[in-house]
């Protein structure tokens, strides 16, 4: 997901997201070890779509915004 689309979400939408994103990356993982992945670039996108997640969250706790 793009930075910009982020940003646009709520803070619940943020943490829902990041739960999202961590099930996927855990997902991806099991996957890689038990069958392979096709794309193994997946993992790489998925951790940093999450980290992109985790900042914009920061952020936004340190503003206070709700």
């Amino acid at each position: 997901m793009k930075s910009k689309e982020l940003r646009r979400l709520s803070l619940q939408d943020l943490l829902k997201k990041e739960e999202e994103l961590r099930r996927e990356l855990l997902r991806l993982r099991f996957k890689k070890k038990i069958e392979g992945l096709p794309d193994p670039m997946k993992i790489r996108n998925t951790k940093r779509d999450l980290a992109r997640v985790l900042t914009l969250i920061r952020g936004k706790q340190l503003r206070g915004e709700t």
